[in-house]
């Protein structure tokens, strides 16, 4: 992966919050070190919440970026119906971008 993003509302073991790029691979490595450091069950689900989501947030952006920016910008906040119904092809798209990457996965 390697490719860096802005990163998502991440926060330290301060709980403040991380506004610096970050890339895929370190939010992985952060991810298996919480999992590393956190017993197995509610409190590792709770206490990783944030990375776990961060780097599947990530992952997703690097896969169909602008497909994902899309629906990160068009489906943010309520709106019209023209936006709702602009937020709901954003998705089927990143759904057919996602399931593409998938099916070229497989076929390794």
């Amino acid at each position: 992966m390697g490719s860096k993003i802005k990163s998502p509302n991440l926060t330290n073991d301060d709980n403040r919050i991380i506004k610096e790029d970050i890339s895929c691979d370190r939010l992985q490595e952060a991810l298996l070190q919480c999992h590393r450091r956190m017993p197995e069950g509610p409190a590792r689900r709770s206490g990783c919440r944030h990375l776990n989501k961060a780097f599947a947030e990530c992952v997703v952006a690097e896969a169909c970026p602008e497909e994902s920016e899309a629906v990160r910008s068009l489906c943010s906040s309520g709106g019209t119906s023209l936006k709702r119904k602009q937020c709901e092809d954003a998705q089927l798209s990143l759904s057919l971008c996602l399931s593409r990457h998938q099916r070229e996965f497989e076929q390794r």
